[in-house]
């Protein structure tokens, strides 16, 4: 193999203690790096065809070219996405990029404990025992099985969620560019009519950027809620926020939200925030808000970091994955 070793950037503690169990296991050294990468932090690539970057920072066209002056040729994002990376412009320098798989049961069930929670109104509960309230809320909750689910996206993790929702015994739509073989699929729009609850499943790209924007908002039903466990980018924040201000839409849960970098994965308790949008967020009683940690489970952690070696392994063996 030209190449034994691995520079992983972006590597927070657990991250790093399971690069170090794995990758010698699978015959790589690994070189740890808690930085994210940039121009700055490219020495460490340097003697390393393959690195492994995370998901939480985006990787500039300048690091880019740095790391291509520094012999890299693979990248292995830690993460199904590759929203944070410009894709074409890496490949424009010479590297390619290739993504990882892990257990979509991870999201799958944040995703329907984010669904259970927002259609029993759990903020709005929790706020109130937390201040030793404990009277009863005074909007009831509702039943999955009462109600319609529109999957948006049936992937690995679309199918997970809609494998779930079938033990509840509420109607599921689908709506994907390529549909599972069985399923009740339906056109967007229709989907949105119908579903009490809209999930958004699908990749983050230049054709689903704000697929849930102002127009689709508007066509959903009233009363509806969205939950977001993909990208944030995927809804129109302000349209949203508008929607949930004006009682159009019951509720929301989301794990993910436009703008959150620099914002989640920081501990914000003594900084001001900038974003009007999360501040108004956060004000709403119906509105659930996480940090981007559907994902992060012991065994979807372990898979990201596993997959992430062995991409650089097939990379290294002449065999490009990705």
């Amino acid at each position: 193999m030209p190449s034994s070793g691995i520079t992983v950037y972006g590597c927070e503690p657990a991250e790093a203690a399971l690069f170090r169990e794995l990758a010698p296991r699978l015959g790589i050294a690994p070189t740890i790096v808690e930085a994210a990468v940039s121009e700055s932090t490219i020495e460490p690539a340097f003697g390393n065809r393959c690195i492994s970057v995370g998901h939480k920072s985006r990787v500039a066209n300048s690091a880019l070219r740095a790391l291509a002056r520094a012999g890299v040729q693979y990248i292995s994002t830690r993460s199904i996405g590759f929203n944070h990376i410009d894709v074409p412009y890496a490949e424009s320098v010479g590297i390619a990029v290739g993504n990882v798989a892990y257990s979509p049961d991870s999201v799958a069930d944040y995703t329907l404990m984010l669904m259970l929670m927002a259609v029993r109104h759990a903020k709005t509960t929790i706020r109130r025992t937390d201040v030793h309230d404990y009277r009863l809320n005074d909007m009831r909750g509702r039943e999955l099985r009462d109600l319609t689910v529109g999957v948006v996206g049936t992937g690995r993790i679309g199918a997970a969620v809609i494998a779930r929702l079938q033990g509840f015994g509420c109607r599921v739509l689908t709506f994907d560019k390529c549909p599972m073989p069985s399923g009740d699929h339906v056109p967007l729009d229709e989907l949105l009519r119908q579903s009490d609850i809209v999930t958004l499943h699908t990749p983050l790209d230049a054709e689903t950027h704000h697929l849930l924007n102002r127009r689709r908002i508007e066509r959903m039903k009233r009363g509806a809620y969205v939950v977001n466990t993909g990208r944030g980018a995927l809804v129109d924040t302000e349209a949203l926020v508008a929607a949930l201000e004006s009682g159009w839409l019951g509720g929301a849960a989301l794990d993910v939200l436009e703008g959150e970098e620099g914002i989640f994965y920081v501990d914000c308790s003594n900084k001001a925030i900038e974003s009007e949008s999360l501040l108004r967020l956060h004000d709403l009683p119906n509105v659930l808000i996480s940090p981007h940690t559907a994902y992060y489970t012991d065994h979807a952690l372990r898979d990201t970091v596993e997959n992430s070696i062995i991409n650089c392994l097939t990379f290294e063996s002449g065999n490009n994955r990705g």
